[in-house]
């Protein structure tokens, strides 16, 4: 019988701080939400990570099953930066507005869509792309039934506010038509220097614009949410006096940039932060929390016995015939395998990082193992912790040496060389802990682990402004070359 290409167990537990329920473990800025038949489905950035925008499926909004991926192969018009998806059905079709970087160009936000949830997707390419960029795409349709595009443009990125604008889009979604008005922009000292993530709800007399504002990443991230409501998509626009309703707790930082769902009558926005503990390592991870309408026509937080998830163990043993939905590579360099035999074998590449894939990490302690064949490989394999394709760490196994790599800025480094017996298999191992403190351990075949390192190297440097790090699999040398992996195993301690 063949067995399962991934698993991963997941555990249950009551959440303890005020009811924000963690859904979607590890990297997933950015998620957005719709119901689409009996289940509802979920997509969130990948920025520079392929494939491109994943897609999730739920039938209770906490625990969900990933099924694919919008763009395995990237649009052509695009390179880098696939942000802020936002999933949307009407009329039989999915669509799926989202915002990349044009090739020679700048931001802009662009659609697909699908027949089904699960794709496959058409990209019908670009709406929008003002100098400044464009992002964070919403479609709404105002009181006479006219369907709009709301995005947010760029200004931030050259020191200027941040208008919300919206525009009449065609109803097959391919063009916007007439003139852009403006909805409201950062204009309140908690904003800072952004507001945008804007998604829309309808609920009585009035729109409700939620929204998020000031500084969305990293270790200074200051990101908060608010909302706006208004009786008609052109305003006026009315910011609620308690903004921001979302602010950040012990246990989760800069909450920002969600969207509105309706289940069994009542209201949820799912939504990303950073935990308090493992932050930017983990990186941005999808939160529930329960709202509600009041009297006066604002919202007000609900406190409820949700419960939350976490992935506790991932198992993959390369034995079916695909690679699992989980891997993925830089949109830079796409990596090429073959699953064969049980095991992959990833073709190499000649770049100082060589060629990689690589899972979400979720906590800022645990421990990640693979195993290398040594019988079949021709090029330098190594388990890796990823920021991106200039900064790794990595256990790499070249020839008859093993050697910690370390790559900053694509400048290399060796750490710790020494010689290793000629074995078929060498497992490789890493145990991480606060997110940043590497030390790297391998075992011969049956054998004892050997630790590498005694002193701790340090991974502060990894995670980009807008991303995690991620764990994987690395093969350095000629483009023929191989290396061939068995046993990936990453777990919480």
């Amino acid at each position: 019988m063949m067995k399962n290409i991934l698993a991963i167990t997941f555990t249950v537990a009551v959440s303890l701080c005020n009811a924000q329920v963690l859904v979607l473990p590890g990297d997933f800025p950015d998620p957005s939400v719709a119901k689409i038949g009996d289940s509802y489905w979920a997509t969130a950035t990948t920025s520079n990570w392929a494939p491109a925008f994943p897609l999730l499926e739920s039938k209770d909004l906490v625990h969900w099953e990933q099924r694919g991926h919008v763009f395995k192969n990237l649009p052509s018009w695009a390179d880098y930066y696939f942000w802020a998806p936002e999933i949307s059905y009407e009329n039989n079709k999915v669509y799926v507005y989202y915002a990349a970087h044009k090739r020679d160009g700048n931001l802009c936000v662009a659609v697909a869509s699908a027949d089904s949830p699960a794709g496959p997707y058409t990209d019908h390419g670009t709406l929008m792309c003002e100098k400044a960029g464009s992002i964070d795409a919403f479609p709404f349709r105002d009181n006479s039934g006219k369907l709009f595009l709301v995005w947010k443009e760029d200004g931030n990125s050259v020191k200027q506010p941040t208008p919300i604008w919206a525009m009449e889009m065609n109803e097959s979604r391919t063009a916007l038509t007439g003139e852009k008005f403006e909805l409201f922009r950062n204009d309140v000292p908690w904003e800072a220097n952004l507001v945008e993530g804007v998604s829309m709800i309808r609920h009585g007399e009035y729109i409700y614009a939620f929204y998020a504002g000031a500084g969305c990443c990293g270790r200074e991230c200051s990101y908060a949410m608010g909302v706006a409501r208004a009786k008609d998509l052109r305003g006026p626009w009315e910011k609620y006096d308690k903004n921001p309703i979302f602010n950040e707790t012990e246990k989760w930082k800069c909450p920002g940039h969600g969207t509105a769902v309706e289940k069994d009558g009542r209201y949820y926005l799912l939504y990303h932060a950073y935990d308090g503990k493992s932050g930017v390592y983990a990186g941005r991870q999808g939160v529930l929390k329960e709202f509600k309408f009041t009297d006066d026509g604002w919202i007000t937080l609900v406190e409820d016995a949700l419960q939350s998830v976490k992935p506790a163990k991932v198992a993959d043993d390369f034995s079916g015939r695909e690679l699992s939905r989980d891997w993925q590579w830089s949109v830079f360099q796409p990596a090429q395998h073959k699953i064969a035999n049980g095991s992959i074998e990833l073709l190499a590449m000649p770049s100082e990082g060589g060629a990689f894939i690589a899972q979400k990490t979720f906590t800022e302690k645990y421990s990640a193992e693979v195993t290398l064949l040594r019988r079949g490989s021709q090029a330098a394999g190594g388990l890796a912790l990823v920021g991106d394709d200039r900064n790794m760490i990595a256990l790499t196994v070249e020839k008859d040496r093993i050697y910690i790599l370390k790559l900053q800025d694509n400048r290399r480094e060796i750490l710790n060389e020494s010689t290793i017996s000629n074995s078929d298999r060498v497992v490789l191992k890493v145990d991480v802990t606060n997110g940043d403190q590497l030390t790297f351990s391998f075992r011969i075949g049956n054998g004892k682990f050997q630790q590498v390192n005694t002193t701790p190297v340090s991974g502060a440097y990894l995670p980009p402004w807008d991303r995690a790090v991620r764990v994987g699999l690395t093969a350095r040398g000629q483009n023929d070359q191989k290396v061939v992996f068995d046993n990936f195993r990453l777990a919480d301690n």
